[in-house]
C-alpha cells in the first residue's frame, strides 16, 4: 500500500546531481528516484523490493534516494535521515541506509547510536556530534522541499526517468516500470 498521489503526470522537478545518493551505474538507461522516510513501514517494504529490482536489473537501473521524513507521523524519521547524512559524509551512506531499514523498529536515539557503532564509528565521534547538532538538517530539508516541488504528497514516492510512478511498489510492478522505461 502506498499513499496515492492526487497529481497526474507529476514530473521530477529537481534533477539528479552528484550530491545525490546513488546506487547503480551512472550511465544506466533507467533512473529511479525514491522519496522515502526511514520510519515508514511502506518504505521499508519498498526498500526490500528495490533491492530485488537492482539485483534483477543490474546495470539497467540506478536508484537515487532522497529524504522525505514525515515527522508529524514518524517522530524519529528526521533524526534517522540526519544520521544517514552524517555517515554519508564518510562515504558510508548506503550502509547506514540499509541498517536503518533493517532496524526500523529501533530508530530512537539510543538505537541510532548503536547502529552508528555497528558501522564502526565510536559513540562519541564526529558522527554523533553532527547528528546531535543537526548539521545535516538543511540537506534533509532540501530533499523534502524538492519532493514537494515534484508533487510528492506521501511516501514512498518514486519517479522513473523523471515521471512519477503511479503503480505499486511490488517487485513485479517496479520491474515492469523499469522495463518499460528501458524500452522507451
Amino acid at each position: 500500500m502506498t499513499t496515492s498521489l492526487q497529481v497526474t503526470d507529476a514530473r521530477l522537478r529537481v534533477p539528479v546531481t552528484e550530491a545525490d545518493h546513488v546506487r547503480g551505474p551512472a550511465d544506466a538507461p533507467v533512473t529511479l528516484v525514491e522519496y522515502a522516510d526511514f520510519q515508514c513501514r511502506h518504505c521499508g517494504a519498498a526498500y526490500r523490493n528495490l533491492r530485488d529490482v537492482l539485483r534483477q536489473r543490474d546495470g539497467l537501473v540506478r536508484l537515487v534516494y532522497r529524504h522525505f521524513p514525515i515527522a508529524n507521523i514518524h517522530p524519529y524519521a528526521e533524526s534517522a535521515a540526519e544520521v544517514a547524512e552524517a555517515v554519508g559524509q564518510r562515504d558510508r551512506f548506503w550502509e547506514m541506509h540499509d541498517w536503518l531499514y533493517e532496524h526500523q523498529d529501533q530508530l530512537d536515539p539510543v538505537h541510532l547510536t548503536v547502529g552508528v557503532e555497528q558501522l564502526g564509528f565510536p559513540a562519541d565521534d564526529e558522527v554523533s556530534a553532527e547528528a546531535q547538532h543537526r548539521r545535516h538538517a538543511d540537506r534533509v530539508r532540501r530533499d523534502f522541499v524538492g519532493g514537494i516541488r515534484s508533487g510528492v504528497t506521501g511516501v514512498p514516492t518514486m519517479f522513473v526517468n523523471d515521471v512519477c510512478h503511479e503503480g505499486g511498489y511490488a517487485v513485479a510492478d517496479l520491474l515492469a516500470a523499469v522495463d518499460q522505461a528501458a524500452g522507451d
